[in-house]
């Protein structure tokens, strides 16, 4: 058994006080770590400490250490490169050539940060003749992170990072299932003894008592979130009272809209990897496949084709095509979407099964391509997360935009075509916060990334990002001071 992964509040990791609770590895089903369950005590304890060390530490006026502190911390994750994700791909199941790159992204990230965090500039207008108006960028407060267990450690940097950029203090609350990988990401700054006591804080638990005290504590700034739509819906009722500042990135439906003068072999390709990426476990994940009518009976062999390929197995093995899901029961989800298909109006093209032998013992399945033409279908309405994907097709450019915007999401889509005109054309038309052309997830620390409608509110990465943890006062002085 591994190490516990415990609570961190005011400079010190904090014994187990409440009961320890264990992660399963999902490719065996054997224990891969354990957690202490934390209380609303903890997260009380946190905020306060996190409140103490915004309001009487340095933190929010020095931007070069903060700068630093950043950097040193991008060198100690890299050096930890292979330890965080070998412990990734035991927590979480995914393929190690995932987790690497997820760290190397969390680096990156790091990185650009700590530049961010020395170019806070704001502006100084002459109002009139002798008074000046200043406008100040200045952080804004207790940040309350909410990581999952999909990419724990991506997640985890890309809002703490501009959170401590901005000069926030953070209170971070890792999913359970990852919580060592959270907190093995987290020692790069605590470790840090420049950092101040309270700045940052983690506390685990894997029911909903800490959110709870979190969402509800008028002394937290803001919140930022990354998960489904329902729970996002149900922060933000928690968080009315207070009117708690949010950053949400909730669940995403991703359209991929396939047009006949593609290049077919190399659209399959890019769209399986889209789709599959984290087993389908990622909200900006390919999830429906639009196809013109002219190409659909092609491109639809040959992607199932490509799909039958796909082998699930351990992430540590580099014979895996696809990992595991995060655990049994979300398996058998899958399995009973798939299964249930036919009364959901879909037709199933490739039924993804669960494979037998020592893989039964984890959480594998292989990947599913069900056909659907009505868009009522729960099949294209709701987010599935995991290896599903829908296609369907469409008759010309104005229908494949109307059935692309017809679910409630809007968090990311790609279009795939050999015409720029086209692309640029349809792109500007998909209500998504993300469109990429001839490609799938490409995220970079330096691009905003974010959503619209039930995919949420708020942008992550780049300069925007920072936005979120900063609030703007504007400071006028009359020419008689």
């Amino acid at each position: 058994m591994t190490k516990v992964a415990q609570h961190y509040i005011d400079g010190a990791w904090v014994p187990a006080r409440g009961a320890i609770g264990t992660t399963l590895n999902p490719a065996t089903g054997e224990p891969a770590g354990e957690f202490v369950e934390g209380t609303a005590a903890d997260a009380q304890a946190a905020i306060a400490a996190a409140d103490r060390a915004f309001h009487a530490t340095s933190w929010k006026h020095d931007a070069r250490l903060r700068s630093e502190v950043l950097l040193a911390a991008a060198t100690r994750l890299e050096e930890r490169r292979e330890q965080v994700a070998h412990l990734l791909v035991a927590q979480n199941g995914k393929l190690l050539r995932e987790a690497l790159g997820e760290v190397g992204a969390a680096i990156s990230e790091l990185r650009y940060y700590a530049g961010l965090a020395r170019n806070l500039f704001g502006r100084v207008v002459e109002i009139e003749p002798g008074c000046f108006s200043t406008l100040h960028r200045e952080a804004a407060g207790v940040a309350v992170i909410i990581v999952p267990w999909n990419a724990p450690v991506t997640l985890l940097v890309r809002s703490l990072g501009p959170a401590l950029a901005a000069g926030c203090t953070v209170v971070v609350k890792p999913a359970h299932q990852t919580a060592l990988v959270s907190n093995l990401v987290l020692e790069t700054v605590l470790c840090d003894p420049r950092v101040p006591a309270g700045v940052v804080n983690t506390v685990t638990e894997s029911g909903a008592e800490v959110a709870r005290a979190l969402c509800e504590s008028p002394d937290v700034g803001v919140i930022s979130f990354t998960g489904s739509t329902a729970v996002g819906k149900a922060i933000a009722r928690a968080t009315a009272g207070n009117l708690t500042r949010l950053s949400l990135e909730l669940g995403g439906k991703a359209a991929g809209v396939v047009f006949g003068d593609c290049d077919i072999a190399a659209t399959v390709r890019g769209m399986l990897a889209g789709g599959l990426i984290l087993s389908g476990q990622q909200c900006t994940a390919l999830a429906r496949v639009l196809v013109h009518e002219s190409v659909y009976d092609r491109f639809a062999a040959e992607l199932a084709q490509a799909m039958r390929r796909v082998q699930p197995g351990p992430g540590m093995d580099p014979a895996s095509g696809m990992g595991p899901l995060i655990d049994v029961a979300n398996r058998e989800r899958i399995r009973a979407l798939v299964e249930g298909a036919p009364g959901a109006s879909g037709k199933v093209l490739v039924h993804g099964e669960v494979p037998g032998g020592a893989l039964a013992r984890g959480a594998f399945i292989a990947p599913s391509l069900i056909a659907v033409d009505d868009l009522a279908s729960p099949l294209v309405q709701n987010e599935l997360f995991g290896p599903v994907m829908v296609i369907e097709r469409f008759k010309d450019e104005d229908d494949a935009v109307m059935r692309a915007n017809a679910t409630r999401y809007g968090l990311a889509a790609s279009v795939w075509t050999g015409d720029a005109g086209k692309a640029r054309r349809v792109a500007s038309r998909l209500r998504s916060g993300s469109v990429w052309i001839n490609a799938h997830n490409k995220l970079f620390a330096e691009i905003e990334t974010g959503g619209e409608r039930d995919s949420g509110y708020g942008r992550l990465h780049g300069v925007e990002g920072m936005n979120d943890f900063l609030v703007t006062k504007h400071v006028y002085q009359s020419h008689i001071a």
